[in-house]
């Protein structure tokens, strides 16, 4: 990092509209401590607490909870999007005056959800990058064009994926050419623990993430019961919580295990902040997401673990399991297949469990922490050198 380090010395105001700890927080943690490893001042605004605030402020940054206006896919209507601006403008001069108190020299916006902090950035006449981690495909024209929007407005813009870069893309300022793919930084376990040598007894299988529909955390709980029917003993822990607002879909997933007599084979483990205990206790992870995904952080957990992982075949989660040998792609929102994938690794265990131990050395090497922070450095020198 020794030309990154030369740089240093900006203040770098980071726009974040959670303070969770799910795949896009974890990526504006890395690079927080990417810009602070460069000498370079952060200050990091969130619109709520939460568990991600006090990572950030161990890796040195400030931390400003400041309510700022936040894009729901509900609001991506003329109303919502009535609604949207009206906020916005109370909002922009607490936005605009953070920039100036904070004497920020670059506003580095996460997620397409904060789109009017490069607004408020141009306003103020600083650079804004805007750092994306969608990639909805599936959304309507317009609603695509609303929701890409602010990168009309950025001076640059990072993708976490060529996935995210090809749906987004066309929606940027025309003849903007600083653009950028820089690929996730996963930090692995402290060790890994090997998968077992046979499966005796249930094929354990782990889901870690959100609690919602788009994830298909329901095609876990009917590929579970698939498996039983099927004579296969198989067992699931869900790790992760709910979105607010989606409270009623985990009491649907409880209600259905109950109706299936799933109560001895599922467990709701909640969120951890840590979930490398909870992938080392299985055999096989699980992605069945059947939303676009711009990228697949929960896929390279799993292979950085050492474990096999099934996961639905489309946008990012093929991208981020591409040249992986102990990923099965099987065909998205389809129990059924999700089913075949996890017995199939099953049958084969030998098999995908030294692929597995092979893949996580690979991975390691390609999705490393170290390349992201260099990459990441690298495109805040060529926005906003000093």
């Amino acid at each position: 990092m020794t030309d990154a380090v030369a740089a240093s010395g900006r203040t770098v105001l980071v726009a974040n509209p959670s303070a969770d700890l799910y795949g896009s927080d974890r990526m504006l943690l890395e690079a927080v401590r990417a810009f602070r490893a460069a000498g370079d001042r952060v200050v990091v605004t969130c619109s709520v607490d939460g568990p991600l605030v006090p990572r950030l402020r161990e890796a040195g940054a400030e931390v400003v909870v400041l309510a700022s206006p936040i894009i729901r896919k509900s609001m991506l209507s003329p109303r919502g999007m009535l609604q949207l601006v009206r906020t916005t403008l109370s909002a922009l001069p607490r936005m605009r005056r953070l920039i100036r108190d904070t004497g920020a020299d670059v506003v580095f916006a996460n997620t397409l959800t904060t789109p009017f902090w490069t607004l408020a950035a141009r306003l103020s006449r600083r650079p804004g990058v805007v750092y994306v981690h969608e990639a909805e495909a599936s959304l309507s024209p317009a609603s695509r064009r609303l929701l890409t929007a602010p990168l009309r407005l950025a001076t640059g813009i990072v993708f976490n994926s060529e996935t995210s870069l090809r749906v987004c893309r066309p929606s940027a300022r025309p003849g903007i050419d600083r653009v950028w793919v820089v690929y996730n930084g996963v930090e692995g376990p402290a060790s890994i623990t090997p998968p077992r040598e046979r499966i005796d007894g249930p094929v354990r299988v782990a889901y870690v993430g959100r609690l919602s529909p788009r994830k298909g955390v329901d095609l876990v709980v009917d590929a579970i019961a698939a498996l039983r029917e099927q004579g296969v003993e198989a067992q699931a822990d869900i790790v992760g919580d709910v979105f607010p607002g989606y409270e009623w879909y985990e009491a649907e997933l409880r209600q259905r295990v109950a109706a299936l007599e799933l109560q001895d084979a599922i467990r709701f483990v909640g969120f951890l902040p840590s979930v490398w205990d909870a992938v080392a206790g299985a055999d096989v992870a699980i992605v069945p997401s059947r939303a676009d995904e711009s990228f697949g952080n929960v896929v390279i957990e799993a292979i950085l673990s050492a474990r096999p992982v099934v996961v639905a075949d489309h946008t990012g989660l093929r991208e981020a399991a591409a040249g992986f040998e102990s990923t099965v792609l099987v065909r998205s929102d389809d129990a059924a297949a999700f089913a075949d994938g996890i017995r199939r690794i099953r049958d084969d265990w030998s098999g995908f469990r030294a692929q597995a131990i092979a893949d996580a050395e690979r991975a390691s090497t390609r999705f490393n922490t170290e390349r992201y922070q260099s990459e990441i450095l690298s495109v805040m020198a060529q926005i906003a050198p000093r």
